[in-house]
């Protein structure tokens, strides 16, 4: 397996107040390379002071600081610059990502510094476009006007499968809104943290705008309850999020929730198994082996071609090639920790226990001895009302179910306290347009997963609340302010 070297900027301080700064306990946390076991890095273990701290510096900046009292086209000028750094350190990023959770790092090293930097060029270009302050004429005849303000001090809470992508979609909005923002790190993998608060450093934002810490689920939960923040943006699971929902509105502070998923792929009668199976199976093993959110994880077809498909994913199951993510020949790398690891066994062990038949994989691959790798799994005749295909493996596993009808299908698709993603698999566009209208789900995508965050992502029911990217992600850091003048409008 490859061993590789990251740059982890000041791996051993937090930046806190526009400084890099020695934090108040010695604890850390140990950041393993998923493939290896080897360490790569030891950061900070962050204590309730230091976020206090980070939400004192945060707190200061937004009150009696520069940023929200700049117009939004003067904050687009340091978004433009974090998008050029973000673009210069593309491969410093990949290889953080590959190495911490996992991901292929030819699909990471091509595009994620620009996917980073478009989020921060969309938001940009949105300084000049969207209406912060808009005229109205008030029912009385006065002159009024409806203005879009920042929030104040945001948390964002980040998970361990996409840091760097996440602080971008949460981060961009923010910071045109007007906001200060606290990037909360997962201990699995907090150096891209780092390395975007050193990007926030080397072009000037003024001190206290963004800070970076890294800390366990208690000292989050105590950025949750601090009166300082005014507003909590999280990715994670369900289970979390409904803690966080709960604790934040105790004071009614604003929280956007990206939750959990158990999407569903609907097959439909015109459209060829095996061609569905190749996007169904192999796309979907290859990116992150499984660990998204959004991943089509319940296949639904018609009946009569259950079997087929079947056979079809297992053949594509079969053809990976699992190894060091790092290896141009790898089509599917390792899960990012031990723990998830663990967390998808006891899983596969329960659907096995359950009566579904293991149609392939199931275990850890013999030929390797070291990393956090999985065979990719298929599960066949799976009950739509089963363990396994009402949670969430976020691994590579996938569920067929059988349909008896294509609305049979629509009501399984539905039958879930998850609505984050769906796709309909048909040749007939119109066909497709009316079955992804009868889905409650966030995103659908046609005969593919097409969420767009450019667009907007998030989910229905308890795959979360709000949304990110787009328009909805920026107004998710806006406080809408209604100012009616002792003057007639014109």
């Amino acid at each position: 397996m490859t061993s590789q070297a990251l740059n982890v900027p000041h791996a051993d301080r937090f930046y806190i107040g526009g400084q890099w700064v020695e934090p108040s306990s010695e604890a850390t946390f140990t950041v393993l390379n998923s493939a290896t076991e080897e360490i790569v890095a030891r950061v900070p273990q962050a204590t309730e002071a230091d976020a206090d701290a980070a939400v004192q510096a945060a707190r200061q900046a937004f009150d009696h600081g520069p940023w929200p009292r700049m117009t939004p086209a003067e904050r687009a000028v340091y978004m433009d610059r974090i998008a050029e750094r973000l673009e210069a350190l593309n491969d410093d990023f990949a290889r953080i990502w590959t190495t911490e959770s996992g991901v292929l790092y030819k699909i990471a090293q091509p595009r994620v510094g620009q996917y980073l930097s478009g989020a921060f060029r969309q938001y940009s270009a949105m300084a000049h476009t969207y209406p912060f302050i808009k005229p109205v004429k008030s029912t009385s005849g006065h002159q009024g006007y409806q203005i879009q303000e920042p929030v104040g001090v945001s948390v964002a809470i980040v998970p361990w499968n996409g840091p760097a992508g996440l602080i971008a979609y949460k981060v961009a909005p923010a910071l045109l809104a007007g906001c200060t923002v606290i990037i909360k790190s997962s201990p699995e993998a907090p150096c891209s943290g780092n390395l975007f608060a050193q990007i926030c450093d080397e072009v000037g934002l003024p001190p206290g705008v963004v800070n970076a810490i890294t800390a366990d689920r208690e000292v989050s939960e105590s950025l949750v309850r601090n009166p300082g923040v005014d507003k909590i943006t999280f990715t994670g699971s369900t289970a979390a999020g409904r803690r966080i929902g709960a604790v934040a509105s105790e004071r009614v502070a604003r929280c956007t929730l990206e939750l959990g998923g158990k999407s569903p792929a609907l097959v439909l009668d015109d459209y060829d198994v095996e061609a569905a199976a190749k996007l169904l199976g192999t796309a979907y093993f290859s990116y992150l082996t499984g660990q998204v959110c959004a991943s089509l994880t319940r296949i639904i077809v018609p009946r009569a071609k259950h079997d087929a498909m079947v056979d079809a994913l297992v053949d594509a199951a079969r053809g990976m090639v699992i190894g060091d993510p790092f290896d141009p020949a790898t089509t599917m790398g390792p899960l990012a920790s031990e723990r998830q690891r663990d967390t998808v066994e006891r899983m596969v062990a329960q659907g096995v226990a359950e009566g579904a038949r293991l149609a392939v994989g199931g275990g850890r691959p013999k030929h390797l001895e070291r990393g956090f790798f999985f065979e990719p799994t298929v599960f066949a005749n799976v009950d739509n009302s089963s363990f396994i295909a009402r949670n969430e493996f976020f691994g590579p596993v996938l569920s067929v179910i059988a349909a008896d009808s294509e609305q049979h299908a629509i009501d399984m698709a539905n039958d879930s306290i998850y609505g984050l993603n769906a796709a309909v698999f048909t040749h007939d566009a119109e066909h497709a347009m009316r079955v992804a209208r009868q889905l409650r789900s966030g995103s659908v995508g046609h005969n593919a997963s097409r969420y767009d965050f450019a667009i907007g992502f998030g989910g229905f029911k308890q795959s979360g609340i709000g949304r990110e990217g787009g328009e909805g992600g920026l107004e998710a850091f806006l406080e809408s302010k209604t100012v009616v003048l002792d003057q007639m409008a014109p």
